[in-house]
């Protein structure tokens, strides 16, 4: 199948209009639209945001390709969209887009189909095939300079292979390549690696991990046998078959736009040898661009969600039944009720910051991490850390294992079957929960109750400054010890007949979910889409006074996130003091609005505009996600 069997004259456009990336796509999208490739264009254009969140598909060199695979295109098609002014397409260069080719791959594209989609993107790698490009006339021109173009290219190929398969002694350096969708990163980093190889004087084998399989699959021999191993991928690659080899990890960006420095770090040495995970399945391995730090906060965080937004739900749904109705001693008490929220709220949010730490400590350590990470993160739980003790706990038991491996590493061949199942479980469980029981869970309890003690000692002698206090440390930890030691004053000063502390932490409690639910819906382009999926919840769980709603954000990027969560909490805090609300009731959030002293509508105002605050920061400090 040829490359014009899929692009053709009425999909292509030689004058685009749009000056930026999101116009660009929807003109695009509706070209393919009108002459009938797609069956659902709103599905399609999401799911081409989605690829372009995972990284933006202009590759530089005035190209940009973007593409998805999904049904909801009828038809396999290419539209092709030229700018001769340019458009901001956020390539990796900085510079415009001039040729922007969207690929439209439908779920059951067969493997001609793939290879033909994926070839598009290999020829572009050619600086007089894109000038060519830029000066055609026509759009049966632009179709005839990529007949032939891709009739030269099938050649070469043939001569490649051809020529590889005389090599006796196999390549010199191998290399893996792939991307999420496998459809055109993949295959420009190959042909990158391959020309630069070509023009060294160096044998090069390339395996394509692509929407249609892996390709020219690496053999046992081959990888015995050279110098080294380029990995190129931001998807998961079989990585156990490279153990002993020397294995540069890379993104498949890396491919594209520096296959020489590759080449040259795996030539001079400069790769660091592979060691398989004892005790991995032997299947994959992340060899995503990211690593270190984020990569293993990720992973606890996305494991994570479910728990949080899980268990939030169904304890807000519980507050349908009354207040109280999950308390047996009450007379609202309903069964049903009390065991939504023992679902969610006593396990789901009791396992959560366990599962935080276990996930990291696991990304680290390989599965020897998990069950320390776990224990870790349960005693930050039980012990009054909160989440920012499992953070410690999951790196803590993560490294620690790393540790154990190196320790243990000299041992005898014959004790190799009962490290993963006996030394390292042990040992690290051991090491991890002593040092969580006696060294980091003693100094945050202390510090819990100085806090106590110093918000007790303070009372209300300036009630604006006390809103902003009580407020801002609702979002310090959310729902760990700082966030805790607020709530708690506040039941007890309404104890006391003073019902205004409990209406500056309660609105304090519910700006974080809802400014970050605000600003993942404004600033789309500062998260994931799962982050966004997510932000539609965190409403639901802000209006219910769930502040943990916040917390897989706040993990996600501390840095940037707790600041903006703290500002617009005590933000809350201090206009709910300042406009005189008692709240009388310790829980509800929204359902308890109505019930407050003073005026409601004033308490919603302090709400609302803390949570613009929050939403405001959010969008201005975190970056964009690339």
């Amino acid at each position: 199948m040829k490359i014009t069997d899929l692009l053709k004259t009425d999909t292509v456009i030689l004058d685009l209009q749009a000056d930026s990336k999101n116009g660009v796509i929807d003109e695009l999208v509706q070209k393919l639209d009108k002459a009938g490739r797609l069956q659902n264009p709103a599905k399609f254009k999401e799911a081409i945001h989605t690829r372009e969140g995972e990284s933006s598909t202009g590759i530089g060199e005035g190209i940009a390709i973007p593409h998805a695979k999904t049904d909801a295109v009828k038809t396999p098609a290419i539209a092709f969209g030229r700018s001769t002014e340019g458009t901001d397409y956020e390539s990796l260069d900085g510079q415009p887009a001039h040729l922007i080719f969207m690929i439209a791959a439908s779920e059951g594209a067969n493997q001609d189909h793939l290879q033909t989609l994926s070839r598009l993107s290999t020829l572009l790698m050619d600086e007089g095939f894109r000038s060519d490009l830029l000066s055609a006339d026509t759009e049966n021109e632009v179709m005839k300079l990529i007949d032939d173009k891709e009739k030269e290219k099938l050649g070469t190929e043939e001569d490649d292979n051809a020529a590889q398969a005389e090599e006796s002694s196999g390549p010199q350096i191998l290399a893996v390549t792939g991307c999420p969708t496998g459809i055109a990163h993949t295959f420009m980093a190959a042909d990158a690696l391959k020309e630069q190889a070509k023009e060294m004087g160096i044998s090069i084998k390339v395996e394509t991990n692509g929407s249609d399989g892996i390709g020219n699959r690496l053999t046992a021999d081959e990888i015995a046998n050279a110098e080294g191993i380029i990995l190129a991928s931001d998807t998961k690659v079989e990585m156990d078959r490279f153990d002993g080899k020397p294995v540069l990890i890379k993104g498949v960006t890396d491919g594209m736009k520096r296959p020489k420095e590759l080449i040259d770090q795996v030539q001079n040495g400069e790769a660091p040898l592979y060691k398989a995970a004892e005790g991995s399945s032997g299947a994959s391995s992340d060899s995503k661009g990211r690593s270190g730090f984020y990569k293993h906060l990720m992973n606890g965080v996305s494991n994570m969600l479910p728990f949080v937004v899980g268990g939030g739900v169904l304890m807000a749904v519980s507050f349908f039944f009354g207040i109280n109705s999950a308390d047996p001693d009450h007379e609202s008490y309903n069964e049903f009720a009390a065991a939504l929220y023992s679902i969610g709220g006593d396990h789901a949010f009791h396992l959560m910051v366990a599962v935080l730490a276990g996930f990291i400590a696991m990304s680290i350590a390989d599965r020897p991490g998990f069950a320390p990470g776990m224990i870790g993160g349960l005693m930050a739980t039980t012990g009054g850390a909160g989440f920012l003790g499992g953070l410690i706990a999951g790196f803590l038991a993560g490294y620690i294992v790393i540790l154990l491996k190196k320790a243990l590493a000299g041992l005898p061949k014959v004790l190799d079957g009962i490290k993963t199942i006996l030394f390292y479980p042990v040992l690290s469980i051991f090491i991890v929960g002593i040092l969580m029981h006696f060294v980091i869970t003693p100094p945050v309890s202390q510090f819990n109750t100085i806090l106590e003690n110093w918000l007790n000692g303070m009372g209300t002698g300036n009630i604006v400054i006390l809103g902003i206090v009580l407020g801002g440390m609702m979002a310090v930890d959310m729902g760990g010890p700082v966030n805790k030691a607020a709530f708690t004053f506040g039941i007890a000063m309404i104890d006391a007949g003073n019902f205004a502390p409990h209406a500056a932490i309660m609105a304090g409690g519910m700006v974080p979910p809802l400014g970050i639910a605000v600003a993942t819906t404004i600033f789309r382009n500062k998260f994931t889409k799962e982050e966004r999926d997510a932000g539609l919840s965190s409403y639901f769980l802000g209006a219910f006074f769930i502040t943990e709603g916040a917390i897989p954000f706040a993990a996600a990027d501390p840095a940037r996130i707790i600041p903006a969560f703290i500002a617009g909490s005590a933000t809350a805090g201090a206009f709910a003091m300042l406009f005189g609300i008692g709240l009388p009731a310790p829980h509800g959030g929204a359902f308890v609005i109505p019930t407050v002293q003073g005026a409601p509508l004033l308490y919603v105002l302090a709400i609302l505009i803390g949570t613009a605050v929050t939403a405001i920061l959010v969008g201005l400090l975190k970056r964009p996600v690339k």
